[in-house]
């Protein structure tokens, strides 16, 4: 497959209109995002490519998946990519700011790559600019959308870098949100944490799920732990 699309077993993605290619962290949190309920639905927040919104619909064959941006050329690319794939019929994009996104149902799993470059010099790009920074949705946004739009039983998914941990969860401790589920994600055994992977619930759980994995074994080696997460996407 050439930059401009990737190719995964069920479904292809393509990206020359979008400012956010495919990368690791949108499979990653794709890959690894619940839903506690079978035919549940999910959102999709900021969706790009719709990667995350395609690959959490084949996980999950009953299930209805609502995939928004606010960017005009990432909703057309994600509509094209939704079409050309075996799931149209249960995923919906559209053009919206989650922040001013009304719903008359609530969702059982929001999921969401956010924008974490909030201190950082901008990008010339503004289409860049505005996927990478939270000039256009701060987490504190962020979290309080994903709080209003969330299901009483719902689990919100986010994937961020390692040095934002401490904001983000601050931020959702302050909307109300428990962790459930943390994974300290390293490229390689020797490297220092690199990001994370959050599970946030309206209720507390009886214990935190924290784990520390890592992506490969030796360059271009995947871990078991990757391999097993993503075998049902990666064509090799």
């Amino acid at each position: 497959m050439s930059r401009d699309s990737f190719k995964f077993k069920q479904f292809v993605v393509h990206q020359e209109r979008c400012a956010m290619k495919v990368g690791t962290d949108g499979t990653l949190l794709g890959a690894w995002a619940e839903l506690n309920q079978y035919d549940g639905r999910v959102l999709d927040i900021g969706t790009g490519t719709g990667l995350i919104a395609l690959m959490m619909a084949q996980r999950y064959p009953e299930a209805h998946v609502t995939a928004i941006d606010i960017d005009e050329m990432a909703v057309l690319q994600a509509a094209e990519n939704v079409r050309n794939s075996p799931f149209s019929n249960r995923i919906k994009v559209l053009m919206a700011d989650v922040k001013a996104f009304e719903t008359t149902e609530m969702f059982d799993s929001i999921v969401c790559n956010p924008p974490f470059f909030n201190n950082a010099l901008l990008c010339p790009d503004n289409q860049r600019t505005q996927a990478r920074h939270t000039l256009s949705l701060s987490y504190r946004d962020l979290m309080a959308a994903a709080w209003r739009l969330l299901s009483e039983e719902g689990l919100f998914s986010v994937i961020i870098p390692n040095n934002f941990f401490q904001q983000l969860e601050s931020e959702a401790h302050l909307a109300g949100f428990f962790l459930t589920r943390v994974f300290c994600v390293r490229t390689i055994e020797e490297r220092p944490i690199k990001r994370y992977l959050l599970e946030l619930s309206k209720k507390p759980h009886n214990e935190l799920i924290k784990k520390d994995v890592v992506i490969e074994i030796a360059p271009n080696m995947r871990s078991e732990w990757y391999r097993e997460l993503t075998q049902d996407f990666y064509i090799r």
